[in-house]
């Protein structure tokens, strides 16, 4: 009975602070009037076992100021000041414990930022433990503030996250702004993943460890319940109250004092536990992932995955994502942004005078989470994307056949949580732009004349469109195109490249389209790059992996004739071809 209530008088101490009893640890003060640089060291006040180190890390050309795990190669960032703010990129910034008793950032024109929450005290000294938790304390060696009460995206071994409290994600492993993605331990006392920028429904939730239902939830009071990981790795919802666990997480505990744990919410949304073990010589020999809350689920299924108007899927087994039709990624080197309709709308003057101007696109079994702002029965999947094609304001459709009934339900863009249901009898129809056919009449009745020689370019897209007729996107055309010089009239053809990754055709060519390099594939020859850059987006779309990706013959045609606009494709693979 005795050690239970011992048990219980520590924890209380612990929760009180926000962590697990750093200021009964040895450390070596950090004195007023003591500052570190970003690239003169001192850089940085380390832990006694040099595990932890609060300071400068770096952040693409610039500093952040934070605390990190050390590791032998490279660093685990576990907790950022100021994160959003953009990195330090002069060399005289300094952080300063002041004098007068405050953690500022200093610049060289004598601008100051808190790093630390205000307070009304003032600090007389200050500590990094090696519990990984950077500590103010007063006078009265009364702790202040500490990071332990801040998280970012982590929580360490002795630190909690109380009802209410938050992780965020990164944006990736080397950006530590804020992510895309949240988890909360809530009043009710489950502990719930969500996208981040959601106001907590629990249609937009993708995981949940199933523990609510202890606290109140309703009027926001039933601070009772947090989330706890302690020093040897076990992850744990508890009531705060009893001490008692109400879920266990993770697996059993460890008691090897050598290894340190961590609990993440990471770039991709999954919430996992790590080990990080250290050898007698204190040096990190291992890191290994513990637990997760996701560990048999399928990334196209964490909500958010793919940014507004695209959707997950496969690609030699990693998730990526597509594009819906009519739209284009917003940025090509990060697809969770989502994509951007790549036309401009037609005015809605009243009548059907801009009906000429779309076409309806479909695709089947798809379903996204909007709440559409019409619900109609109908009988076809054709009557449905008439109707959305007379409706100026829509811009997508949902054609759902019930085991009762068929309806048409119109959305306008952008969607969101778009993704693949194939246990669902739907077909998504899209909006897109149809250019006017006065556009292209110049073009068709004054074809430009060219001489055809093996080394024109423009033979090299007439044989793509002959390849793309005949064979109907096989890759044997594409290939023919874009990895080998074309000796017409030879059954042979030359493999004429000058980097080995050419030979992976499709990779490359995708690559230089992302970097929008095309006049590599072409060798300086002169060429019109608008209708190359065309001629190699159907091209791509038309070796995907996925066979619903690729597009038929008459989108094909009225892709390669201007009439129809067509959308940045994803990556292909060697498989493909």
């Amino acid at each position: 009975m005795a050690s239970k209530f011992a048990v219980l008088f520590l924890l209380s101490i612990s929760f009180a602070c926000g962590g697990a009893q750093p200021q009964q640890k040895q450390c070596k003060q950090i004195g007023l009037g003591s500052s570190i640089h970003p690239t003169i060291t001192p850089t940085s006040w380390p832990s006694p076992s040099g595990h932890f180190a609060f300071g400068f890390y770096r952040q693409g050309t610039g500093f952040m100021v934070g605390i990190w795990l050390v590791g032998i190669d490279n660093i685990t960032v576990v907790w950022t000041a100021n994160r959003d703010d953009p990195p330090i990129t002069s060399n005289t910034t300094t952080l300063d414990l002041t004098h007068s008793g405050k953690l500022l950032l200093t610049t060289y024109e004598q601008e100051e930022k808190p790093i630390s929450a205000t307070t009304s005290d003032s600090a007389s000294f200050a500590c990094m433990f090696d519990s990984g938790n950077f500590v103010l304390y007063n006078e009265k060696h009364s702790i202040i503030w500490e990071t332990f009460r801040y998280p970012t995206d982590t929580i360490l071994g002795g630190q909690i996250l109380p009802s209410g409290g938050q992780l965020f994600s990164s944006v990736s492993e080397t950006n530590h702004s804020t992510g895309q993605y949240r988890l909360k331990m809530q009043y009710d006392g489950n502990l719930v993943l969500y996208p981040a920028n959601t106001l907590g429904d629990i249609s937009e939730a993708y995981w949940g460890a199933g523990s609510n239902g202890y606290g109140n939830g309703a009027n926001g009071n039933d601070l009772k319940y947090r989330l706890y990981l302690n020093d040897t790795g076990l992850l744990q919802i508890i009531n705060s109250t009893s001490m008692d666990s109400v879920k266990d997480l993770s697996p059993s505990a460890s008691n090897d004092t050598n290894t340190i744990y961590r609990a993440t919410l990471d770039a991709n949304g999954f919430f996992q536990l790590y080990s990080h073990a250290f050898d007698k010589t204190g040096k990190l020999k291992s890191s290994d992932v513990e637990w997760s809350a996701l560990e048999d689920m399928d990334l196209c299924n964490v909500n958010g995955f793919c940014g507004f108007n695209s959707f997950c899927t496969h690609n030699d087994g990693k998730p990526y994502c597509v594009c819906l039709p009519g739209t284009d990624l917003v940025d090509m080197n990060n697809p969770s942004l989502g994509c951007e309709r790549n036309f401009s709308k037609v005015g809605c003057a009243g009548g059907n005078d801009h009906v000429a101007s779309y076409n309806i696109t479909t695709t089947l079994n798809m379903m996204w989470s909007d709440i559409s702002y019409t619900y109609e029965p109908m009988t076809t999947k054709e009557e449905c994307g008439e109707s959305c094609l007379k409706d100026c304001n829509c811009e997508a459709a949902l054609f759902t056949v019930s085991s009762t009934n068929s309806y048409c339900q119109r959305h306008k863009l952008p969607l969101r949580y778009v993704r693949r249901a194939t246990n669902q009898n739907t077909v998504a129809l899209f909006k897109v732009s149809m250019r006017s056919w006065n556009e292209t009449i110049p073009e068709l009745v004054k074809p430009p004349v060219h001489v055809f020689t093996s080394k024109k370019v423009i033979m090299q897209i007439l044989v793509l469109v002959l390849a793309f007729t005949t064979f109907s996107c096989l890759a044997l055309g594409i290939s023919g195109i874009y990895m080998f010089k074309i000796r017409v009239l030879r059954r042979n053809m030359e493999v004429n490249v000058s980097r080995p990754e050419e030979i992976d055709l499709s990779t490359w060519v995708y690559k230089c389209f992302v970097a929008r390099e095309l006049e590599k594939i072409v060798v300086g020859e002169e060429v019109d790059k608008r209708t190359l850059e065309n001629m190699v987006k159907v091209g791509l779309w038309c070796i995907q992996d996925q066979p619903v990706l690729r597009p038929s013959m008459k989108s094909v045609v009225l892709m390669l004739e201007g009439i129809t606009d067509i959308s940045a494709p994803p990556c292909p693979t060697s498989t493909s071809m």
